[in-house]
């Protein structure tokens, strides 16, 4: 059966509700996000409320910060996250409270046989973060191969692309938006549906069917997500301007 693997909503509405068509278009009816469904974005609330209904959901480091307290993020991005944890703390009654339960208890761990999913990296599910370039790494790179068994799910740098341990990177552009998964291990970075930041303005997201992977990308209307950033005073404006360039 197949299972869409979504991840870095960051309250974007707009974005999530494209994504969701898409995949309910597709008749998959399985999905789990690697985390991030808040910062950044203005609609935190209405897309937690969504993400309630998959199947599996990660903790991410901004869902991490709304509940305690931002560590290590620049100037916008924290006050991204002071904005959304008074959205939250607005709300009232049990929806309210539901939403405070459910990002409390979100895992930072999913795994399953020959299946791992994290939000970061198997060594830090959290913060870290796997760009292209870590190929280059060796050292860091192995110490991340080593603990996965054979397949790992992962988002937060917002680049989808698959890691081979062979040390290769192969952008979903190079490889037709499609990924055989063979015997050897790999990592596999889903993109971000709500920020993306590899220069395409659409959504991203992957559907695992069998032993195939299918990179998607969903167009969605970034223009009334903007416009919503440049209306709340404590969200700067260049989060809605990198929408439209996807970085």
């Amino acid at each position: 059966m197949a299972r869409a693997i979504i991840s870095d909503i960051h309250g974007n509405l707009e974005a999530l509700e494209a994504v969701l068509a898409d995949i309910r278009a597709q008749g998959i009816t399985e999905i789990y996000c690697l985390g991030d469904i808040v910062g950044y974005g203005p609609n935190p609330c209405e897309c937690i409320d969504l993400v309630l209904n998959c199947q599996m959901c990660l903790l991410g480091n901004h869902d991490q910060a709304a509940l305690f307290d931002p560590e290590g993020f620049n100037a916008g991005a924290e006050r991204a996250i002071f904005w959304t944890r008074k959205m939250l703390e607005s709300s009232s009654g049990p929806k309210a409270e539901k939403r405070w339960d459910f990002l409390g208890e979100l895992p930072r761990v999913h795994r399953e046989p020959s299946l791992m999913y994290v939000h970061g990296s198997a060594r830090n599910p959290l913060n870290e973060y796997v760009f292209p370039e870590e190929i280059y790494n060796q050292r860091k790179m192995e110490r991340i191969f080593s603990l996965v068994e054979k397949y790992c799910f992962q988002g937060h740098t917002h680049i989808p692309g698959v890691f081979t341990e062979d040390l290769n990177f192969l952008a979903p552009e190079e490889i037709d938006f499609r990924y055989e998964l063979g015997p050897k291990k790999v990592l596999v970075n889903v993109g971000s549906v709500g920020q993306p930041r590899n220069g395409d303005s659409r959504s991203s997201y992957v559907v695992h069917d069998g032993n195939t992977l299918h990179f998607k990308r969903v167009q969605y209307n970034w223009e009334a997500t903007r416009k919503k950033i440049y209306e709340i005073p404590d969200l700067d404006n260049f989060l809605g301007d990198r929408l439209a360039e996807g970085r």
